[in-house]
């Protein structure tokens, strides 16, 4: 399968060791031989249509900052030239987050689709903004479209909703989805004030310099519009969420909270068609009260109850091995399409 890379940073990087370490398991286990034809990041581009060489590739990213040191003479094609002129089966999209606008990644997508290449993104903000018209255009070209990594990073929330609960009515959901807010709160609670736990937690690498794309809940607004969408089957966008962040939270509230064994989280839940993000008070007992930088959601089925699914929700090689899971169901997808 031969594969454009669009981005090249953390996530990128660790699914090229990934793919390096899993060759042989990828190729006996499932008949995926992926080829990578081209990498792109924000300063160039590498192209070979025999595949490139991914060490190579990783150690041209790292001594020089760019995947175009790879080979200096490509370095001067435009995105738009290799996305639809580079012969491949799948495009993988991975550049930074954009919740103004979803670009580069929209555009990116759009292209890819357009040009009938199978997609697989980690980017939320397409999905966030345009989740609909993104699935309607996949449908409408005959493309795999898969996005598991923008929600939960390596937990696989979306699959578990959406195949393992088959059968099912899913009633609601709720939940933390971001891992950075969270850690916050836990370290609140272990008695550090707001900005003494956020510099930790940008000390540790959780959080951005200018984290408030997550601090104001935008994150997990995004994460909860994908999820309303695929899950519940609504046709809503970021915008259609109430929205409130933990800047307001103060040691005073994780306290009070504490001495009722109650915690204060970021919950984001949709019951039927109310959508909102915001801190609560939940149960300590509760099973999505987790602490540091976890995950959990629980899903509210009509017939078989309450399920909750807990785990990692960033990282590099986290998020590149919910690609790789992706990789494989568009590989079994495409096998089916054949017989």
């Amino acid at each position: 399968m031969r594969i454009i890379l669009v981005g090249f940073g953390v996530v990128g990087q660790s699914l090229a060791k990934i793919l390096l370490s899993r060759a042989s398991d990828l190729y006996t286990l499932y008949g995926i031989n992926p080829k990578i034809v081209a990498c792109l990041d924000s300063k160039g581009c590498a192209i070979s249509q025999a595949g490139l060489d991914l060490d190579r590739l990783l150690e041209a990213k790292l001594s020089k900052g760019t995947v175009a040191a790879y080979d200096e003479c490509q370095s001067q094609l435009s995105l738009a030239d290799v996305i639809d002129g580079i012969e491949a089966e799948l495009l993988i999209e991975m550049t930074p987050t954009n919740l103004d606008s979803a670009e580069p990644g929209l555009a990116n997508i759009i292209s890819g689709m357009r040009s009938s290449k199978h997609i697989i993104t980690v980017n939320k903000g397409p999905l966030a903004l345009a989740f609909p018209s993104l699935v309607e255009l996949a449908n409408h070209n005959n493309i795999k479209f898969r996005f598991s990594g923008t929600v939960g990073g390596g937990t696989p929330i979306l699959e578990f909703a959406k195949r393992c609960l088959n059968g099912e009515r899913i009633i609601s959901f709720r939940g933390i989805l971001n891992g950075t807010t969270n850690y916050i709160l836990s370290k609140m609670e272990d008695g550090l004030k707001f900005n003494e736990a956020l510099n930790d937690a940008k000390a540790k690498g959780y959080a951005e310099a200018s984290p408030s794309l997550d601090l104001d809940g935008y994150d997990a607004a995004s994460k909860l519009a994908i999820m309303a969408n695929w899950i519940m089957g609504l046709k809503v966008t970021i915008r259609d969420i109430k929205r409130e962040g933990i800047t307001g939270i103060d040691l005073s509230d994780i306290k009070n909270a504490a001495m009722n064994k109650n915690s204060v989280k970021l919950i984001a839940s949709c019951d039927n068609k109310r959508l909102e993000v915001k801190p609560t008070i939940i149960k300590k007992v509760d099973p999505i009260c987790v602490n540091g930088t976890l995950n959990a959601v629980t899903f509210c089925s009509e017939y078989s109850g309450d399920k909750t699914i807990i785990g990692r929700g960033a990282g590099g090689m986290e998020t590149a091995s919910s690609i790789v899971r992706d990789l494989i169901e568009i590989r079994e997808a495409i096998a089916e399409d054949v017989l």
